[in-house]
């Protein structure tokens, strides 16, 4: 478990980080976003104790990194954005060096193997680091933090230089080892975030501009609640229907994409759920529905307007907010 508390880092005058606090609880994966200079690196190496805070309290599982670094530091696992690896000695040399440095008590040679197995470097463990590939050498960085199981795992940009099938093999491991383990995660690769993480945190100008669900983002940054209908059959006829629906405010129809197939953009109002009612006609007339997909923001649409939008701020509910002990 993670607690932010009231986080503060300044540089003379310039606060790069400003009484910001969130938890992340056990068992939970979070996506940590924002744009360069935001102060997301800051925070990071807050957390881990690579810099020290100007006020606030960083606490991981209960203990604070500043007042008990050393045992703060025993929960953590930690991938920086470059691995901290040592090019020449081979992987497992060096994850026997990171074993011993942790003073782990696992069983050695079965945990070393496990972890080697787990991050698809098993078939490099007599090879020295410097003449393996930057993916392997992503790999080999994220199973140093694995040494010792640590119930913290705080990631940056897990999945740099590596490629489509291994990206899928990391996001499935991560998602793995959030069962049992508080995650942080940041990337700037948005569709990994969305499909990883629980929750999400994006920070700008040194504060959460933004701390929900992906869909819950979503939904409160847009202005409207659109979805895009693909149906077989006599356009007037299904244009004429859909805007009889409850709830629907506007029916467009586009243009035909098939042979008597036309897609249709449908506007509801808010808190409006027109699919059952939508499914119930179509069905009724024995009009096909080929495709039905939301129109709402992506999780890129949503960073883009927070990160450039004036004083905008997406806040978790109330509930949420207060289970998690801090302010989004």
């Amino acid at each position: 478990m993670i607690e932010v508390r009231n986080l503060t880092k300044h540089y003379g005058d310039k606060h790069a980080v400003n009484d910001i606090s969130f938890t992340v609880e056990d068992g939970e994966i979070l996506g940590f976003l924002g744009p360069n200079g935001a102060g997301k690196s800051t925070t990071m190496n807050m957390l881990t104790g690579y810099i020290s805070s100007t006020s606030g309290q960083a606490l991981i599982n209960g203990v604070d990194i500043l007042e008990d670094p050393i045992r703060a530091k025993s929960y953590i696992g930690y991938l920086p954005e470059l691995p901290p690896l040592y090019l020449d000695m081979t992987v497992k040399g060096y994850l026997n060096y990171i074993y011993d440095l942790k003073k782990c008590k696992l069983p050695r040679r079965a945990h070393l193997n496990e972890v080697m197995a787990l991050c698809k470097v098993h078939d490099v463990q007599d090879r020295i680091i410097k003449n393996l590939s930057k993916g392997y050498k992503q790999r080999v960085g994220l199973a140093q933090a694995l040494v010792g199981n640590p119930p913290v795992l705080i990631l940056d940009e897990p999945t740099v230089g590596l490629d489509p099938k291994q990206i899928l093999e990391i996001r499935t491991l991560i998602k793995k080892l959030g069962k049992n383990h508080t995650v942080i995660l940041s990337s700037h690769i948005l569709s990994e975030i969305q499909a990883v993480c629980d929750r999400i945190i994006i920070i700008n100008k040194g504060v959460i501009a933004a701390h929900d669900t992906t869909d819950n983002l979503s939904k409160n940054i847009s202005t409207d609640h659109r979805v895009i209908a693909r149906i077989e059959g006599p356009r007037e006829n299904i244009v004429k229907a859909l805007r009889n629906i409850n709830g629907i405010k506007y029916c467009r129809a586009d243009m035909e994409r098939e042979p008597g197939v036309f897609e249709y953009e449908l506007e509801a109002t808010a808190g409006s759920d027109i699919r059952r009612e939508l499914f119930s006609i179509l069905s009724e007339n024995g009009w096909p529905l080929l495709m039905l997909r939301s129109a709402e923001l992506t999780l890129e649409d949503v960073f883009l307007k927070i990160t450039m939008g004036e004083g905008l701020v997406i806040e978790a509910p109330a509930a949420q907010t207060q289970e998690n002990g801090g302010e989004a």
